[in-house]
């Protein structure tokens, strides 16, 4: 049997104070988005709470490790829930982007891969996107 955590205590374990747009935000990011996503869609799915409170919240959740931004090259910032064991501490796991529809997906059980550094040189993050084309756009062009 496994216990899950109550998402308040997700949030406390985070350092995050439980607030009640906290708590929505968060149920509805892992209720309904299971890839990568992006503020309009979060708007989408919660249209009576304003964007600035939206984006000031995603920002909390992403300080506080429990969802890390992705740069994935399409201009729109975008977000992922973190499953690491320690949100603080992880090397991340691999994306792929879809060049036509723009959609990313998450690789939760690949991580990205150790890359020789030179001495002296600390990685303060790093991110992995994959580019090409997803079954659906593929399927599009046959």
């Amino acid at each position: 049997m496994t216990f899950e955590l109550s998402d308040e205590q997700t949030l406390i374990d985070g350092g995050i104070r439980v607030t009640a747009v906290r708590l929505l935000v968060l149920r509805t990011i892992k209720q309904n988005l299971k890839n990568a996503f992006g503020i309009n869609d979060l708007e989408q799915l919660l249209p009576t709470v304003d964007r600035s409170t939206l984006f000031r919240t995603l920002n909390v959740l992403t300080e506080g490790g429990l969802l890390h931004e992705i740069d994935d090259g399409t201009g729109a910032q975008k977000y992922c829930i973190c499953h690491c064991e320690d949100h603080h501490h992880h090397r991340g796991h691999v994306h792929l982007t879809c060049t036509e529809c723009h959609q990313t997906f998450c690789l939760r059980n690949v991580e990205i891969p150790a890359v020789p550094l030179p001495t002296g040189f600390t990685v303060l993050h790093a991110e992995y996107v994959v580019k090409g084309l997803c079954t659906e756009c593929q399927n599009k062009h046959k």
